[in-house]
Formats: C-alpha cells, structure tokens, sequence
C-alpha cells in the first residue's frame, strides 16, 4: 500500500492492536503508528468541539462549512481573516515544542525542526487568545499593498481610493491590527472627515483658549509651502515650544479635529497623509463646535 506512517488522535489507541492483526491478515508490512494528544477546550478540561467554539466565540472549522443535514452554516479562520501561514504556525506547537524558545516558525523551517519523539503526550489546550497573537505577527510580516487590496475589495468605502494610499494608511496602523477587518476601525479618518468628536475625549481636549490656538495653528498650516512631516513637526513643535505653550493644549484638539478621538498615529503623520485643505477644514470644524 505504500503507506509508511498514520498518524493519529489518541482516541484510536484502543484500536491499534486490531489494526495490526489486520495487516497480519493480509500478509502487509505494517506502517508506523503515532498518535497525538487531543485538542482541549481552553478551559483544559475535555476535548475541544463545535459547541465550544460557537460558545466562546471562535471558529473550529479552517474554512466555513455548512452541515448538509441541518443547512446550519459554521464560520471558518480563513473567513474570520486568519493567515493561512499563522493557523499552520499555531497549530503546529498544539502538542509538539521543539525544545527551544523560538515560536515562530516558516513552512520550511517547521518541517527541518519537527519530530515526532517531541510530541507531548498529554492533551494540549487550545487558546483562542494565542492564534490571535500568531495572526496579529504574521500581519506585521504581509506586504502593505496586498493587505491594502484586500482591505479596499471588503470595504465600500474605499472603492475609490487610489491603492497606494490605503497601503500608506495600513503602514501607519497596522501594528495595532490582528485582522484586516480591524483597519477600517483604525483608520477611516483617513479616508472620510469625522461627524462626530468622543465626547470624553472632547471634555479632556477643549479648553479655555482653544479656539484661539487652534486658529493660530491655522495660519501657520497655511504659511507652510513645505508640507513634509519633517518640516511640519518641526515649525509646530517649534512653535509651541518658543510660545512656552503646554503641547497637550494644542496636540490633544487638534488629534480630535483629525481623528474625532485622541487615539490612532502620530498627528503630523496624519496631517502629511490627508494634506493642507482637509487638515484645515477639520480644524475649522472643530472650531465651529466649541
């Protein structure tokens, strides 16, 4: 038969003994058996099924699949936005550790490094929390263009936007995405001018003498014929720095202008990114809020 390993869930130890008298029977060369541990719920406790996965939240399935009985239709990783490359990667050290600290492996260096003397005997836990860490790695790892395409093929939004400019925007913030469908969430201020500012983070950002300062920034946006984040980082720190303002006074509106909250990447980043006009336009719109 030309089989020279099965490898297997422990479950079918009980069974082995049969299955060598059977290729007794026949008068075949047994193969070699290996038999892995079982894939436990993350609680540890019982193997990992179906339900657990509906239950917390995570796929079981790497591709959707839909039960041809019942029609009920169960999401998969690779619709859930996990890379192909990271579910090998996690799915390998479920069960087997090759002795070292190293964590993260390619195909090829995973094959170099296997060995099935290394296989852990008892059940190894499934932790939704670590494919999630895998993913987000491998992300870092994807060309900027190709996650820009995939990112604009799944958002409306960006059917417009020239390809170049989403994979600037996703350079800029995908160190704190897992998945592609986490971008859209991380950037869109990019792409759209906000309607609406956080209203915590507006309290926090709106002062006494804003308005004023805001419009001081204005004029110096508008000054600027150089609009590279050297020179803008430079004449406004600058600025802020000679007039012996505190930068929260000025960093914090003027994130809220471009953003409508005070997270994302760096505010001079920003500014370069959507250019002079919109970056004026937001600001006088925050203006017109306070």
């Amino acid at each position: 038969m030309e089989i020279s390993h099965v490898i297997r869930g422990e479950e079918w130890l009980p069974s082995l003994a049969l299955h060598y008298q059977l290729y007794q029977a026949f008068g075949w060369d047994a193969p070699e058996f290996a038999h892995l541990p079982l894939i436990l719920k993350p609680t540890g406790k019982g193997k990992l099924s179906k339900r657990d996965g509906d239950k917390l939240g995570f796929p079981v399935f790497p591709l959707l699949w839909e039960d041809p009985k019942t029609n009920e239709v169960s999401r998969g990783y690779k619709e859930d936005g996990y890379f192909a490359d990271a579910m090998v990667n996690f799915l390998a050290f479920l069960g087997w550790n090759p002795g070292t600290e190293q964590e993260i492996f390619s195909l090829e260096e995973l094959i170099a490094a296997f060995d099935l003397k290394k296989v852990n005997k008892s059940g190894a836990r499934f932790d939704p929390d670590k494919i999630k860490w895998f993913n987000h790695h491998y992300m870092q790892e994807q060309n900027n263009e190709e996650l820009a395409d995939i990112f604009k093929n799944s958002t409306p939004e960006l059917a417009d936007i020239d390809t170049s400019y989403i994979a600037m925007a996703i350079n800029l913030i995908k160190e704190r995405a897992t998945f592609v469908s986490d971008f859209w969430d991380l950037s869109h201020f990019f792409f759209v001018t906000p309607t609406s500012y956080d209203e915590k983070a507006s309290k926090k950002a709106l002062k006494e003498g804003t308005e004023d300062l805001m419009k001081q920034l204005i004029a110096i946006l508008n000054a600027n014929t150089d609009f590279s984040v050297e020179t803008l980082t430079t004449e406004i720190k600058g600025w802020i720095t000679s007039n012996e303002i505190s930068f929260g006074k000025v960093m914090m509106p003027l994130r809220l202008a471009l953003v409508g909250a005070l997270q994302g990447p760096d505010v001079f980043d920003i500014i370069y990114m959507i250019g002079k006009n919109e970056t004026v336009k937001r600001i006088e719109k925050l203006i017109a809020t306070i």
